[in-house]
């Protein structure tokens, strides 16, 4: 086994080879067992639901949310009530992380401003998002706007700290040295800051993507009229537990595949900065 890099050609030394198939195996097994875990999960469930284990009606079963599933694809309701929470999520998730980043970038630019900012930013990070619901609902009005904006109010404090914290991370001996060199502010943004704050970016990306998702769906608790959440809300008040617990494994499965999107999109990168 051979690696190319820059125009040369490395052999592997027979230990780093069986070094590297045990990292492959081990990757293999945490693989299947996630997916053995999950399949027992399924099983177990189901079989408990038809022995009368649990009560069907408040534990449902598999069986039962993919024929509740099936209804709403039948009815024509599945992709609408999907596609209006995930629209809502990826804006409030984009907004909220670009809007965070450049506020993080201007309160590192001036460490006054971040001085001042500080502890606005830790009460507003501690207050809980959802008492803000009415007074957006009045300034937004009771649709899509409102709950998009919860979104983006949830992940975009989160995201200012987490990303500060990383360009504050940065050693000032770095930023002295090119200060030497006769480079301003904004080369040392481009070139040392932002590169070197990557893996925080990245780790900001996914924390963000989980708050979306809670911002969204507590948005359309308060005022939806389509979307995962509000069938959600409608399942429990008329009892059908089914539509609740099938609305939840979708959203479950949308977070986890929004979750490996930005996972694969920090993988690409990792490989392109090597």
């Amino acid at each position: 086994m051979t690696k190319e890099q820059d125009g040369l050609q490395f052999e592997y030394s027979p230990e780093h080879r069986a070094y590297l198939q045990m990292l492959r195996r081990k990757d293999r097994f945490v693989t299947a067992m996630r997916y053995l875990l999950l399949v027992a999960f399924i099983f177990f469930w189901e079989l408990a639901a038809r022995l009368g284990w649990i009560d069907p009606f408040i534990g449902s079963s598999p069986s039962r949310l993919f024929a509740t599933i099936l209804r709403l694809y039948e009815a024509g309701e599945l992709w609408l009530h999907i596609g209006v929470t995930l629209a809502e999520t990826v804006v409030g998730f984009l907004l909220g992380t670009l809007l965070g980043t450049f506020i993080a970038i201007l309160l590192w630019w001036s460490a006054t401003l971040s001085r001042i900012f500080d502890p606005y930013l830790v009460v507003l990070n501690a207050l809980p998002k959802i008492a803000l619901g009415p007074i957006l609902i009045v300034w937004f009005g009771a649709g899509m706007k409102s709950i998009i904006v919860m979104g983006l109010l949830i992940s975009l404090v989160v995201t200012i700290m987490t990303v500060l914290a990383g360009f504050n991370a940065i050693t000032d001996e770095k930023q002295l040295l090119m200060r030497t060199l006769g480079a301003s502010k904004l080369q040392i943004l481009t070139m040392a800051v932002l590169p070197a704050s990557v893996p925080t970016i990245m780790s900001a990306l996914k924390i963000s993507v989980g708050m979306s998702w809670v911002g969204v769906i507590v948005g359309e608790y308060l005022v939806s009229k389509a979307g995962l959440g509000y069938l959600i809300v409608y399942g429990g008040q008329v009892f059908n537990l089914d539509l609740v617990m099938a609305s939840i494994m979708i959203l479950c499965v949308l977070a986890a595949l929004m979750y490996y999107a930005v996972a694969y999109l920090e993988r690409r990168i990792g490989q392109r900065m090597v």
